[in-house]
Order: C-alpha cells, then sequence, then structure tokens
C-alpha cells in the first residue's frame, strides 16, 4: 500500500486537503462541463438553434448511463474509502475489482438495449419532426461511448479516494481536452455537423479511459486491479457498493426523467415553434452543468477524507472538513447565482448564429428563474455527499428525491397549470431548490450535532489506530 497517501488522509491540515484534493477534481469538472458547453456551442454555430435540440434528446439517455457510473464509483469510492481508514486493504481491492466488473455489465446491458429501442426512445422522450434528425444522428454515435464513459467516472472516483486527485483532474482534462480539439475539425473540418460532434466525444472518451486505466495499473496506485479475476464478483460487496451508490443513481437518472417531462410539457406549452423552446432548455441544461459540475469536485475532494477519518474514528477531523467544505460551497454557489443573473443574455448570444431574438430573451429569462434556487442548492449537495461518505444510503436518498421526486415533480405541474405556461417550469425548478436546500439545512445540523458529540466522547480513538 501507498503509506503517503494513507497519512496525507490521516494527518494532513483538513483545510490544506480539501483544498489539495478539491482543487484538481474541481478543474477537471470544469473542464469536463466546458467540452460539453463547447460541444454546443460548436453545433449550434454549425447546425443553428434547432440542432441544440437533438443534442437535447441524447441527454436523458447519456444522464442515465453517467447515473450508473456514479452510483458504482461512489458506492464502491465509500466501501474504499472507510476500508482504507481501516487498514483492511483486502475489502479495498474487492472493492476496485467489484465495482469495475459490475460497472462493465450494466453499462454494457444499457448500451445494447438503448441501440436496440433508439428510435422509440426518441419518440418517447419528445422529438419532433424538427429536430429527430439531429437527435438520431447524435445519439446513434454516442452510444458508442457510454461504455469507456462510465468505465471512467468509476475509476476518477475511486482515484481521488486513493488520494491521488491530480491524476484524475488530468484524465478530465485529456478527455475534454481531445474533444475540443477534434470538435472543430469533425464539425466544421469534415463538414459532419453533429454526427461530428458525437463522434469527437466517443474518441475522447476512449482517450480518457485508457490514461486513467493505464495509471490505476501503475506502482503507486492503491487500486490493485487483479484482470486475472474478470468473472469473480464478491455480492457481499456488491451490495454494499449499489446501496451506498443507488442515491447518486437515483439522483440523476431522476433527472433524465424530468428532462422528458420538461420536453413534453414544452411541446405541449411552447404553441408552434417548441422546438425553439427545447433548445433554450438545452442551454440552459449545458451552462448548468458548467455551474454544477465543479461543485461536485469540491464534494468529491471531501467525500475521501469524510470516509477515512470515519472509517478512523476521528470525527474531529470528519467535522472540520465537513464545516469547511460547507462554507467553500455555499461561497460558490452566491457567485454561481450572480454570474447567472448577470451574463445570462450574453451566453444566449453565444449559441445564437443569427441573434434570434426570442431565442436570447428567452431564455434569459427563464435562467434567471431557475438560478434563484442556487442559493440553497448548494447544502443538498454537501448533505447528500456527506451522507454517502459515511454510508448512509436512506438518509442519501431522501436527499436525493426531496428536489426531484417529492418537490419539483408537483411543483412543475402546479405551476404550469397555474400560469398555464412554460414559466410554470422555471419557477418549478426554483421552488423545488428552495424547499429542498432548507431540508438539507435542517438535515445538516442534526448530522453535525451527532458528529460534534462523537468528537467530544471520543477525542484519543483516531491516536490509537
Amino acid at each position: 500500500m501507498n503509506k503517503e497517501n494513507e497519512k496525507l488522509l490521516r494527518e494532513y491540515d483538513v483545510k490544506k486537503l480539501l483544498i489539495k484534493l478539491s482543487l484538481p477534481a474541481f478543474a477537471g469538472m470544469a473542464i469536463n462541463a466546458l467540452y460539453n458547453f463547447v460541444d454546443t456551442l460548436f453545433v449550434a454555430r454549425s447546425e443553428g438553434e434547432l440542432a441544440i435540440g437533438g443534442l437535447a434528446f441524447a441527454f436523458p439517455i447519456q444522464m442515465i448511463i453517467i447515473a450508473v457510473g456514479l452510483m458504482v464509483g461512489i458506492g464502491a469510492a465509500s466501501v474504499f474509502s472507510r476500508a482504507f481508514g481501516r487498514k483492511d486493504y483486502a475489502k479495498m481491492e474487492e472493492a476496485v475489482n467489484t465495482g469495475l466488473r459490475v460497472d462493465i455489465v450494466l453499462a454494457v446491458i444499457f448500451t445494447v438495449l438503448s441501440f436496440i429501442f433508439i428510435d422509440d426512445l426518441l419518440v418517447f422522450f419528445g422529438a419532433t419532426s424538427e429536430n429527430m434528425g439531429y437527435a438520431y444522428d447524435y445519439l446513434s454515435i454516442i452510444l458508442i461511448g457510454l461504455i469507456p464513459q462510465s468505465l471512467s467516472i468509476v475509476l476518477n472516483n475511486l482515484t481521488r479516494a486513493e488520494g491521488r486527485s491530480k491524476v484524475a483532474m488530468y484524465s478530465l482534462i485529456i478527455a475534454a481536452g481531445a474533444n475540443i480539439i477534434l470538435d472543430p475539425i469533425f464539425i466544421f473540418g469534415f463538414d459532419m455537423g453533429v454526427s461530428g460532434a458525437a463522434i469527437a466525444t466517443v474518441i475522447a472518451q476512449f482517450i480518457g479511459l485508457t490514461y486513467i486505466f493505464v495509471k490505476a495499473l501503475d506502482k503507486d496506485s492503491n487500486l490493485r486491479i487483479r484482470l486475472s479475476k474478470w468473472f469473480h464478483v464478491d455480492l457481499k460487496t456488491t451490495k454494499e457498493i449499489i446501496v451506498v451508490g443507488f442515491p447518486t443513481f437515483l439522483r440523476n437518472s431522476l433527472g433524465a426523467f424530468i428532462a422528458i417531462i420538461i420536453y413534453r410539457l414544452i411541446n405541449k406549452y411552447g404553441g408552434e415553434e417548441p422546438g425553439i423552446y427545447i433548445s433554450i432548455y438545452g442551454v440552459i441544461n449545458r451552462i448548468i452543468n458548467f455551474v454544477f459540475l465543479p461543485s461536485f469536485g469540491i464534494v468529491q475532494g471531501m467525500v475521501p477524507i469524510v470516509g477515512f477519518n470515519y472509517g478512523a474514528k476521528n470525527y474531529k477531523r470528519m467535522r472540520d472538513t465537513i464545516i469547511f467544505a460547507t462554507k467553500v460551497i455555499i461561497v460558490y454557489f452566491i457567485f454561481g447565482f450572480l454570474f447567472i443573473q448577470i451574463f445570462s443574455p450574453a451566453l444566449f448570444r453565444l449559441f445564437s448564429e443569427d441573434d434570434n431574438q426570442l431565442f436570447i430573451d428567452y431564455g434569459s429569462y427563464a435562467f434567471r428563474i431557475i438560478s434563484l434556487g442556487f442559493l440553497l442548492v448548494g447544502f443538498q449537495i454537501i448533505v447528500g455527499a456527506i451522507f454517502q461518505a459515511l454510508g448512509y444510503p436512506i438518509r442519501a436518498m431522501i436527499v436525493a428525491l426531496s428536489r426531484q421526486v417529492v418537490f419539483f415533480i408537483p411543483f412543475v405541474y402546479l405551476f404550469t397549470y397555474l400560469f398555464n405556461d412554460m414559466k410554470g417550469i422555471w419557477f418549478g425548478f426554483a421552488g423545488a431548490d428552495i424547499l429542498s436546500g432548507l431540508i438539507s439545512v435542517l438535515l445538516l445540523v442534526i448530522e453535525m450535532r451527532y458528529i460534534h458529540k462523537m468528537s467530544i466522547d471520543y477525542p484519543t480513538l483516531a491516536l490509537e489506530t
């Protein structure tokens, strides 16, 4: 085992350690979001605003496969981190290898089913004659890259869990950089439009996976991937991984189904040109990813510290880490809110080939409403991450469900009914984020009181391990 990483997680100043682990994840996530942003921007400039709607219809399937990767990756990383804190090296190895095998099986099954039912899926999502062609051209190619994308997510989470956050960052930077370079070549150079964007993305995903897989096999890694035992799966570890990671799967896959609900509501309330409003929502989704993904980098830096010190019974160190991470993420989302309020028109103008005023004005209006929820959504992200790091799947699931099921779905139908207009969709987003954020604040206070009590009752346990 690499003792340097173990010492880092056990003894290094928690504020400096959180910054050390979060900055690479933050940068990697920001760059990852940037290439999705640039991808959409190039397509808009090449094919026009309606082509963005085609990309938007691939979003639900991409979200579900990302949800699979995050479920396995976060679940395996949680098991790995707690075992690392206990110095249970056999369990660490089992978490890594079982996680990778389970992810491959799930990703293959989902990809094959998506290929078989691609036309039915696009119709179910609400694709219309305006954007069906764009959606099919993009999705039929992007499906090829779902397996390497999912595996990269798993390995990224495990690599961060062992303390090698820079390696995880570099894998994201390499994949994103390759995509940004390849996009204009295939979209404009080969005049392939949305198909070119999909090809560039798939190639970039294979490049990113190759890098992080090679690094996971080197002598500095604690992951201990066993290529000779691919058909061995530990059922107990599989259950533990899926139970811990399932709230993340639920949250992200529900995001896919929420997108479908929104597409259908836009088709209902969007008048004679619903395609332009679907493209507006597609741009909002990309920019939200650009804002939200770096915040996940912050909590991904926090999770291995919390999980490790929970396993090591160093509760004071856990508490200090959580408090500092919460402050960072609150400040981050305040800046995110201000950014959207000020720069929305400029952002939508970037995606409009001919300065379509409806696209720019309505997009800015919708996005400013949605961003009201940013002021509290950070609490939900931090609380969900804490519960998963501690291995509390039920609590994490409650947090995940509160925004997307308990609040958003009723709100979006209620507000669209009351307003008889699409603005009910945007107020649904803001209302769900605000209410779930308030509940998350309450849960955070309760959990922190418990951790504080444990740090007082057992102050010396960490010194005895």
